[in-house]
């Protein structure tokens, strides 16, 4: 298994990082890409990866509830930070959940981060919060010439995930919401995702699957998130871990 997004940069495992790595691999999973929201945490994570060489995969971006007045200054530095280490431009995106204060500044920040997925070839990792209409007509714009990338933490409905999988190079990203006892995912994901484009992440320490919901989520959870699409799909665990993995692999070229 791959988590493709955990925030292990985060003050959450300040404490405990060695020990919630050595968690991820005795639960069976071999890799774990993480985010960055901010140039600090991109600096973080470039740090944080190559203290676990071969484990910790990084990607830089600025996140859209990250992007205020100094959003210009921050993405410049970032994109010197680009190197052969990256594996993504992320986590990326739209948020107009709380606010639409920076509506615009969110736009340019994501088409300008979405530039450099073309420039670079590297997949993006897209946050994307009650702005679907907005990303899809910008994705659009530069379809074909995306490498590809993920809908980070997909918890949408049957309209919603068949208008993401016409990206036909992008992927959608499921974690702990799946599990959750209202949830309709383990219906709508088996009626119009093939499983080849399910990608498995945690989104940690946030959103941890049951039973642990409530607590602080890390990529050792990731199982519960692989038993539960193996029921609703009505397959193997392991085609569920087989499957994913190669997806993951394919599209962040591991």
């Amino acid at each position: 298994m791959i988590d493709t997004h955990t925030h292990l940069d985060g003050d959450e495992f300040r404490d405990d990082l060695p020990d919630v790595i050595q968690r991820a691999k005795d639960a069976g999973v071999e890799k774990v890409f993480v985010p960055a929201i901010d140039l600090p945490s991109s600096k973080r994570i470039l740090e944080l990866c190559r203290l676990y060489p071969d484990y910790c995969y990084p990607m830089i971006g600025i996140h859209p509830e990250e992007v205020k007045d100094d959003w210009e200054s921050q993405l410049a530095e970032i994109r010197t930070l680009l190197s052969t280490d990256v594996i993504g431009i992320g986590e990326v995106g739209l948020d107009y959940y709380w606010s639409r204060e920076f509506e615009k500044e969110q736009l340019e920040c994501f088409e300008r981060q979405v530039v450099w997925s073309i420039e670079t070839g590297l997949p993006l990792m897209i946050h994307c919060r009650k702005a679907q209409n907005e990303m899809v007509k910008l994705l659009r714009g530069y379809e074909k010439d995306l490498p590809g990338g993920v809908f980070h933490c997909f918890t949408g409905n049957e309209h919603e995930a068949l208008e993401l999988l016409e990206f036909e190079r992008f992927v959608l990203g499921i974690g702990g919401v799946l599990t959750f006892k209202k949830s309709n995912l383990p219906q709508t994901l088996p009626s119009v995702v093939p499983l080849d484009r399910i990608v498995l992440e945690t989104d940690s320490p946030y959103m941890a699957p049951v039973p642990y919901r409530g607590k602080r989520n890390e990529p050792s959870f990731v199982p519960m998130v692989c038993n539960r699409l193996a029921e609703a799909y009505g397959v193997t665990v392991s085609e569920v871990d087989a499957v994913t993995t190669a997806t993951a692999k394919r599209l962040f070229r591991l």
